[in-house]
């Protein structure tokens, strides 16, 4: 059992061991974080990083009365354990335990919720400024990675705190750049000399005596405050903050706690904002993750001896499918260029990078940049083809409308991470794609069944003239046979995966498999079913949805996705629009509910998304419409079996022209 981690449940008890005892509870809590992540999975060496510079941080600030917002907060579980939450951390990314990130639900020692990088400055500024017109005298911390300052919103809350000059302390994490024991020990204690309590009124005092001589006494200054700039800039790589309106101070060892400490403690009381420049090292104290920091930043479960994963024997993941497609395509065709925003591994553009470095392009935490730069490429003959996760795509939306719909630019968009994705929980959900993206101009939006119709829909947006977007899930596929050659697909038309007359079902995406099941069973129960993979989600397939919904007793629409603005949306605006509202309609999908973190497949069985609460939700619609068609209530219109064998007249694109043909056909 830790000696001393346990005995901290909160700050205040951390306060009461001595600058000695730090460095063995660091040691305790680096133990901790390896023995619980090797089991739960989670973020390891950015935590592992942190250790020294959370505990400085808890050892001379007060939390809760002091805020601390970290930013993207994958950081936080040092804190999160000397924050009351020791005892819960082996609920860690689990349903009902602990968050991954932070979460003001959790703790009153958290004021932030996050999961996305860049906005910890302005949400700090925001505190700052508040406790400033409230009169209250607490302190502002916000820690920031070097990663995320590459996010324009850093920056732009950057510039804005330098305007407005409140108090507050920003923490730049730097864990990529090494730290070198002269000139980083020479700046930061020249840095100390310079912004010290001491040097600080040393220099007003004479800045007043220079002002006072007569007619020359502001040149004087002048010159002085210019030499003062030029020794910093000289021997301090902290120019850029303190042009922003900063007082900069660092590098700082972050694996010394007890420098930490002191230049906490020296920088707390100071008057405006204050950057202090941390060097720490991922995934420090344990080999491997310093080693390959970039494979520990989200581990998956591990053996703590040996490094190795727990590998579970899996079908091809659709990332690995995706990248092979584009390595695939990018052969053929010289124009084809991959972009991603920080995550190249995580979107498989680091293994298309290998094959063309020189088409390959990581524009770091930065995705209205990098959707910018696509369509500009665009429209110098490249097809870019821009990887990014769902949900942070999110970041870049009026990008994506303006510099790339707008224009009618031929730009892909491969949102991987589609749906639900699981113990990153809410922040990081992919559930609302498909509803900002299919409002848009110009903007066609699909989802593959699974692995092979992925590098079919690839090739389709890459020999398509204007922007294309598909969404594609976390994780494995379903080991389906890959075609030799990949196919064109026609825009906006829809597969029969099989016929039926009772219930049709409309899925999207990787639905299409858990539809099928659903259909199986109800073969067996003597319902006959149709399930046509919609492939489609802008634009939509017309025809399809007017031949069964005329057809079909009811009409029944799958997807992983949030219903408001999703797939089903889409189709019950293209019945309002072929004027067949009466036709009986279930949309299933995700309602109107912020999805915590959880395991993946329990999530979908507690939401009726797997193919047995699917099953059981058509079944009680498919009741209810066959009961009021019984009973003469419903205005839904009831199509005899015999009409199964019944050939469909193909669509011409006039709704209610199609409609009259449709029902003339089953009418005999």
């Amino acid at each position: 059992m830790s000696k001393f981690l346990s005995q901290v449940d909160s700050p205040e008890d951390l306060k009461k061991l001595s600058l000695e005892e730090l460095p063995f509870i660091a040691r305790e809590i680096r133990d901790t974080l390896l023995e619980i992540i090797s089991e739960t999975g989670g973020h390891l060496s950015s935590n592992l990083g942190v250790v020294e510079l959370t505990l400085a941080m808890h050892y001379v600030f007060n939390s809760p009365k002091d805020k601390f917002v970290w930013d993207v907060g994958h950081q936080s579980y040092v804190h999160k354990l000397l924050t009351g939450r020791r005892d819960q951390f082996n609920t860690l990314r689990q349903e009902g335990g602990l968050c991954g990130f932070t979460k003001r639900e959790e703790s009153e020692h958290d004021h932030w919720n996050c999961g996305h990088g860049g906005t910890s400055i302005s949400a700090a500024l925001a505190f700052a400024k508040a406790r400033d017109m409230k009169k209250e005298d607490n302190d502002v911390v916000a820690v920031i990675g070097d990663g995320s300052l590459t996010a324009g919103m850093a920056f732009e809350g950057l510039n804005h705190t330098g305007h407005i000059k409140s108090d507050m302390i920003v923490v730049l994490n730097d864990n990529e750049m090494s730290i070198s024991a002269n000139v980083g020990g020479m700046s930061a204690h020249l840095s100390k000399i310079m912004t010290g309590q001491v040097m600080l009124k040393f220099k007003q005092e004479v800045g007043q005596l220079l002002m006072s001589v007569p007619g020359i006494g502001k040149e004087i200054t002048r010159y002085a405050h210019k030499i003062d700039e030029a020794i910093k800039g000289v021997f301090i790589p902290g120019r850029l903050f303190e042009d922003l309106g900063f007082r900069y101070v660092g590098p700082i060892d972050g694996h010394d706690v007890e420098a930490l400490i002191e230049a906490f403690t020296t920088v707390k009381d100071l008057k405006g904002p204050t950057l202090m420049h941390v060097i720490t090292r991922k995934g420090k104290g344990y080999e491997q993750a310093e080693e390959k920091a970039d494979i520990w930043h989200g581990a998956k479960p591990f053996d703590i001896s040996t490094g190795e994963f727990h590998k579970k024997k899996s079908n091809p993941a659709y990332t690995n499918v995706f990248a092979d497609a584009l390595i695939q395509l990018a052969t053929d065709d010289e124009k084809v260029v991959g972009i991603t925003a920080a995550m190249p591994d995580g979107t498989g553009i680091s293994k298309f990078g290998k094959a063309f470095p020189d088409r390959t392009f990581d524009v770091g935490m930065a995705e209205q940049h990098g959707v910018a730069f696509a369509g500009a490429l665009s429209i110098e003959g490249f097809h870019p083809v821009v990887a990014i996760y769902s949900t942070f795509l999110q970041r870049a939306y009026d990008q994506v409308v303006h510099d790339i719909c707008l224009m009618d630019l031929p730009v892909t968009f491969a949102m991987d991470r589609a749906g639900i994705v699981g113990e990153d929980g809410a922040t990081h959900q992919g559930l609302y794609d498909i509803a900002f993206m299919r409002t848009l101009p110009n903007m066609v939006v699909m989802a593959p069944k699974d692995e092979n119709e992925l590098r079919n829909m690839l090739k389709t947006c890459v020999y398509h003239t204007g922007p294309t977007a598909i969404r594609y899930p976390r994780g494995s596929g379903l080991g389906v046979p890959l075609d030799a050659e990949m196919q064109t697909l026609e825009i906006g038309k829809g597969e029969v995966i099989q016929d039926g007359t009772d219930i049709a079902i409309f899925a999207y995406g990787h639905t299409v498999d858990w539809a099928q099941t659903v259909a199986d069973k109800f073969e067996k129960e003597g319902v006959s079913v149709a399930v046509i993979n919609a492939r489609f989600a802008k634009p939509v397939d017309k025809e399809l949805i007017v031949r069964y919904a005329l057809k079909a007793r009811c009409l029944v629409t799958t997807e992983e996705h949030s219903l408001k603005g999703g797939f089903g949306s889409a189709i019950l605006e293209a019945l309002q629009e072929e004027q067949m509202v009466h036709v009986p309609v279930k949309c299933i999908g995700l309602g109107d509910i912020v999805l915590e973190h959880g395991a993946v497949g329990d999530q979908r069985r507690d939401l009726k998304l797997d193919p047995e609460g699917m099953f059981e939700t058509i079944m009680t619609f498919y009741g209810a419409v066959a009961e009021m068609a019984a009973s003469g209530k419903g205005k839904a219109r009831m199509i005899g079996k015999e009409a199964a064998t019944t050939e469909m007249p193909s669509y011409s694109g006039n709704g209610n022209e199609a409609k009259i043909k449709v029902e003339q056909s089953l009418n005999g």
